[in-house]
């Protein structure tokens, strides 16, 4: 039997605040880290603030997600020491992948090139 990995069951709403204090650290937004979300997920504002209110675990968060954007395969790097396009395990990677987006938005890139536009 294998354990899940930490984060799958910690609420999204938990680091949700982590993501948004990253951005606003370096002059960003949180509707920017929203932009963000619903971009990857698909989620409605609605949805996106709902998932936080129901403190949905991160595998859930991302389980339910309306439509995971095929652009997503774009985003390429590292996330803690890890080229995020070389996870394997299909949760872990979607999760690395918002990480990156959101590393991204506190390095300053423009919100097109984040969203892979």
């Amino acid at each position: 039997m294998t354990t899940k990995h930490k984060i799958y069951t910690m609420s999204f709403a938990k680091v949700y605040p982590c993501y948004v204090a990253k951005a606003e650290k370096k002059d960003r937004m949180k509707e920017e880290v929203d932009e963000i979300i619903r971009w990857l997920t698909g989620y409605s504002q609605e949805e996106l603030e709902a998932h936080i209110e129901k403190e949905t675990d991160f595998e859930t968060f991302l389980a339910e997600a309306p439509e995971m954007n095929p652009s997503r395969k774009l985003i390429k790097g590292v996330v803690c020491g890890i080229r995020v396009e070389n996870i394997e395990e299909p949760t872990m990677q979607e999760i690395r992948y918002m990480d990156k987006l959101i590393d991204e938005l506190a390095k300053g890139k423009a919100m097109e090139k984040i969203l892979r536009g």
